[in-house]
C-alpha cells in the first residue's frame, strides 16, 4: 500500500519513517513538508520505499491509492493538517497531542466519523508488554478495589533539549511537559485501570532558567471516578543523564497501582513488573515478572510495531483501532483542567465527554 509521512522536521519524523519502512504491507511512502528548505534537504534516515519529498499537499492527498497518512508536525499545525487528511478520505495517525486543545481534536474526530475513516493518536506506550500485562491484571479484578495510582516521569533538563525549539514556545507547542511527554502517562492511568480522572489539583511551573514560556515541572493530585486517588509528577529535571533528544538513558519513571488485594509497579521503562496479587496454586503472591522485548528499530520499539499492526487491522475492519482521537481528547481535557487548577489554586473538575464511544 501507499502511505504518506506528513512533516519531515518533527523530532519523531525519522523514527516514523523507519517504522513505515519496517512494515511489510507498505510499499511506497510519500514525503511532504510545508518548508521548501526541508523538502530540498530533509534530515531523514535512508528508505528504499520513500518517494521524492514534495511541498504539494493537494497532490499527495489527491492520490486515489494513498491509504493513510502519518501527521507529525508542530502541535499548532496538527489539527488543521489532520483535518485535511480525513476530509480527503484517508485514514489518519496523528502524533500526540493531536491538537492544541480538546476542541480542535474533537473537530478532527467528528470529521473522521463523517468520512468513515480510522483516526488514531500515536500512543504506542499502551502496547509495551508491561502496560499490556498490567492492564490485564488490573482489569481482571485481581487487585481488588483500587485505592491509589501514582506515576513519576522525569527526563533530562531543558538545556539539553534545544530550549530554542518550538517545543518550548507556547504559541507553537500549546504547553510543556504535560502535553509533550506527560500525555503518555495520563493515558496509561485510564488505559490500564479502565478508570477515569474526574477532578484534580495541579501546580505547573517553569524552573529551568531557560528562556521558555511553558511548564517544565508539574505536580498533580488526582481523583478518579471510582473514588481512588492518585498523584502524577513530571519534570525536565535530570542533570547527569546525557544530552540530545533521542537518549534512552535520560528517563526516570515509575507507575504504580494499589488495590485492596494487591498492587502492580512498573518501576522503569524496562520490561519488568513487580506484582502482588492472590497467587495461583503453587504460585507466589509477591513476584517480579519480565517480558520479552525483541529488538526493533520502529518508533516505540515492539510497542510501536504492535500499534501499527492494530491500526492496519482496524483499516481492514478486522478489529478496533489501537486508539481513537477520543483518547487524545480525554488527555487534553485533563491537561486543560491542570492549567486551570494551577492558575486558580483550586481543585478543578475534568470536563466530561460523552460525544464518542471510549476506545477499547
Amino acid at each position: 500500500m501507499k502511505v504518506a509521512l506528513l512533516g519531515l522536521s518533527h523530532p519523531h519524523a525519522g523514527s516514523l519513517l523507519t517504522t513505515l519502512e519496517n512494515l511489510a504491507a507498505v510499499t511506497q511512502i510519500c514525503l511532504w513538508d510545508s518548508d521548501p528548505a526541508v523538502v530540498a534537504k530533509p534530515d531523514l534516515p535512508a528508505s528504499r520505499k520513500a518517494l521524492a519529498p514534495t511541498g504539494d499537499l493537494d497532490a499527495v492527498l489527491g492520490q486515489r491509492d494513498l491509504v493513510f497518512a502519518v501527521v507529525c508536525v508542530r502541535n499548532d499545525q496538527l489539527a488543521a493538517l489532520s483535518l485535511r487528511v480525513v476530509t480527503a478520505g484517508k485514514h489518519l495517525i496523528a502524533e500526540k497531542p493531536a491538537g492544541l486543545t480538546s476542541a480542535e481534536i474533537t473537530g478532527v474526530q467528528l470529521a473522521a466519523n463523517r468520512a468513515g475513516v480510522v483516526a488514531s493518536v500515536l500512543y504506542p506506550r499502551r502496547f509495551h508488554p508491561c502496560a499490556a500485562a498490567a492492564r490485564k491484571l488490573a482489569q481482571s479484578g485481581s487487585l481488588g478495589t483500587m485505592l491509589t495510582a501514582e506515576c513519576r516521569f522525569l527526563t533530562t533538563q531543558v538545556k539539553f533539549r534545544r530550549p530554542e525549539s518550538w517545543l518550548f514556545q507556547r504559541r507553537h507547542a500549546g504547553g510543556g511537559i504535560l502535553l509533550w511527554l506527560g500525555c503518555h502517562c495520563l493515558d496509561l492511568f485510564h488505559y490500564i485501570t479502565g478508570d477515569e480522572i474526574t477532578e484534580l489539583a495541579a501546580v505547573l511551573t517553569t524552573r529551568s532558567g531557560e528562556a521558555i514560556d511553558v511548564e517544565d515541572c508539574a505536580a498533580l493530585a488526582l481523583k478518579f471516578r471510582s473514588g481512588a486517588v492518585g498523584t502524577f509528577n513530571a519534570g525536565y529535571t535530570m542533570a547527569y543523564s546525557g544530552q540530545g533528544y533521542l537518549n534512552s538513558g535520560g528517563y526516570d519513571s515509575y507507575l504504580g497501582f494499589n488495590g485492596r488485594d494487591g498492587r502492580i509497579v512498573w518501576p522503569d521503562l524496562e520490561p519488568r513488573l513487580y506484582i502482588e496479587s492472590p497467587p495461583a496454586p503453587g504460585g507466589r503472591a509477591q513476584r517480579e515478572e519480565t517480558y520479552p522485548m525483541p529488538p526493533s528499530t520502529s518508533y516505540g520499539g515492539i510497542a510501536g510495531d504492535e500499534f501499527f499492526r492494530l491500526f492496519l487491522a482496524a483499516m481492514r475492519k478486522e478489529g478496533p483501532s489501537p486508539t481513537t482521537l477520543h483518547d487524545a481528547i480525554r488527555t487534553a481535557r485533563i491537561i486543560e483542567a491542570a492549567a486551570e487548577s494551577s492558575a486558580s489554586g483550586a481543585f478543578v473538575k475534568v470536563k466530561a465527554d460523552t460525544s464518542f464511544p471510549a476506545a477499547v
